[in-house]
């Protein structure tokens, strides 16, 4: 949103992603149908980022995380969506809370996709790139679980509101991957949480654990039980106070590094307009025409510098792509 007056803005919008080309992978996504589900129900989720999981003796693969939903995948056209905005903005809200008020609980078939380190150095795009996705061809699903969603809160203040959701909030055998986005948004999001809701926010009810909890933590406001007590807050102490838990610790690895170690800026190739340009080709004609027509009526809200800033890379993706959405720029220029 724009700083000044707080409206959607499509002038930064696409100039941002002029900027980081590397990203319409996921921006064409949005604006195919699949960007307007027919609500929570109809629609896939996935990690996105590459996550590891480390077994007791320490080694571990890389994985990737898929929810597919049992529903099936429902989409709204985007004159569809627009409508609902006006006439139920809370459709999706809606959907969902109905459905499992009825017994008629959705599912998502949990997989996950896997490798090792040695295949993570031989792949053709890093799978530590947030906007890459890595082949089912090459690693197929596993399917290793279920997800059904059978309750609804009783208040949504306390049970949705309040909830603080954060990556780095991992069980035993879950540990992050060298993601350069994950590791950003494994402080970033308990910052948010503590900003939102307080420095306790992990002693409310809907966050806390089941288990007791004995750490450091000590103080601030709305801090709720005994505080620790009269146990010292430093560690190690001959008092009983807390002490790590080994077990609950990420085992050790050594993990291999190529390179040089630094801050590297990140340099755009020809690689990355191959799964976008795929995405296109595998979509439909009518798929096809639905992406064409909501990207280039986003694209028209915006100054025709950053028209043109975007449009040599929506050819780089596909040329015919990029000049279909040209065209149907310059229709609406000419009728304005």
């Amino acid at each position: 949103r724009d700083p000044r007056t707080h409206l959607k803005n499509a002038d930064m919008q696409w100039d941002f992603w002029s900027h980081v080309p590397e990203a319409l992978h996921q921006v064409m996504i949005l604006f195919t149908n699949r960007g307007t589900p027919d609500g929570f129900r109809h629609m896939h989720g996935y990690s996105s980022h590459t996550l590891k999981l480390v077994s007791a003796d320490g080694s571990f693969h890389y994985v990737k995380w898929h929810f597919r939903t049992d529903q099936g995948i429902k989409n709204l056209t985007a004159q569809k969506a627009a409508e609902l905005t006006g006439t139920n903005p809370d459709y999706a809200t809606q959907d969902l809370f109905e459905a499992i008020e009825r017994g008629d609980h959705p599912s998502w078939t949990v997989s996950i996709q896997i490798f090792t380190e040695e295949d993570a150095m031989k792949l053709k795009y890093n799978p530590f790139d947030v906007t890459k996705v890595v082949s089912q061809k090459d690693f197929p699903l596993h399917e290793v679980g279920r997800m059904v969603l059978n309750r609804n809160p009783e208040n949504y203040f306390a049970e949705v509101e309040q909830a603080a959701f954060s990556p780095s909030h991992m069980v035993p055998g879950i540990a992050p991957s060298p993601d350069r986005m994950l590791q950003g948004r494994l402080f970033s999001y308990p910052d948010t949480h503590r900003h939102r809701l307080g420095a306790n926010y992990l002693q409310l009810p809907i966050n806390q654990p089941l288990g007791v909890v004995r750490n450091h933590q000590r103080d601030g406001p709305m801090c709720f039980g005994n505080n620790g007590g009269r146990l010292p807050n430093y560690e190690p102490n001959s008092f009983g106070g807390p002490q790590q838990a080994p077990a609950t610790r990420e085992i050790d690895v050594r993990s291999a590094v190529e390179g040089y170690i630094g801050r590297h800026s990140y340099e755009l190739t020809d690689e990355d307009f191959d799964q976008p340009r795929a995405l296109y080709r595998l979509l439909d004609a009518k798929e096809q025409q639905d992406l064409v027509d909501n990207m280039a009526g986003s694209i028209a809200q915006a100054k025709p510098v950053f028209q043109r800033n975007i449009l040599p890379h929506l050819k780089r993706i596909d040329s015919e792509f990029g000049s279909r959405i040209e065209e149907k720029l310059n229709n609406e220029l000419s009728t304005e």
